[in-house]
């Protein structure tokens, strides 16, 4: 099983910015892309990025994109996701994922990492 190990999460006024780091312990043959998934309280997990190995494509939930970038280290497998012009309904936990193919959904999931606390305050 594949280890996430993520960190970078904090607490910062709005219009802020952090920066959250994923290390996996190493790549499958089956991993097919890294990112990232939040959950407020009392509200459903959702995506908000995402990108392949591969190629490095990006994918973005609406309501981050032009705020957040997603980007990889091939050599640590490692992802980052620069958070930026940070907003109250940002606060979340956020929980790193690796993904097999078939959509960027939590469906299809391979290791979820243990989560790290945004909070973003007004």
């Amino acid at each position: 099983q594949v280890q996430l190990v993520e960190s970078g999460g904090g607490s910062v006024r709005a219009g802020g910015s952090l920066r959250l780091s994923c290390a996996a312990s190493r790549r499958t043959s089956s991993s097919y892309a890294m990112g990232w998934f939040r959950q407020a309280p009392e509200k459903e997990r959702e995506f908000v990025a995402g990108v392949s190995w591969s190629g490095g494509t990006t994918y973005y939930a609406g309501s981050v994109k032009g705020r957040f970038t997603i980007f990889k280290d091939d050599a640590k497998n490692s992802v980052y996701l620069q958070m930026n012009s940070l907003k109250p309904e940002d606060t979340a936990v956020y929980y790193c994922a690796d993904f097999r193919r078939g959509g960027l959904a939590s469906v299809n999931v391979n290791s979820w990492g243990q989560g790290t606390q945004v909070t973003v305050s007004s």
